[in-house]
């Protein structure tokens, strides 16, 4: 599953980013998705709740952002735009 792999690598990246921050807590993330990325900004914000469930990204506020440019170089991905930290 595309969208699966997709989170699991956003999680992954979200945190590394709070390790390296001292973050007690990741409280905003900023995303882009592409045309082809399979996700609806509400489908993003299911698959991300599941998936922070029980880490420092538990509760985050989410800016979504979703692209319909077919022909964009990272149409089928998703990018990590900017992550809001507690320290």
């Amino acid at each position: 599953m595309h969208e699966a792999s997709l989170i699991v690598d956003l999680m992954r990246r979200i945190d590394g980013i709070a390790k390296a921050e001292g973050a007690r807590r990741i409280v905003g993330v900023s995303v882009w998705l592409g045309a082809l990325s399979h996700m609806s900004a509400e489908h993003f914000a299911e698959h991300f709740k599941r998936a922070a469930a029980g880490t420092v990204a538990a509760g985050a506020w989410l800016d979504v952002c979703v692209s319909d440019d077919l022909g964009h170089a990272n149409a089928q991905d998703l990018v990590l735009k900017s992550v809001a930290v507690e320290s």
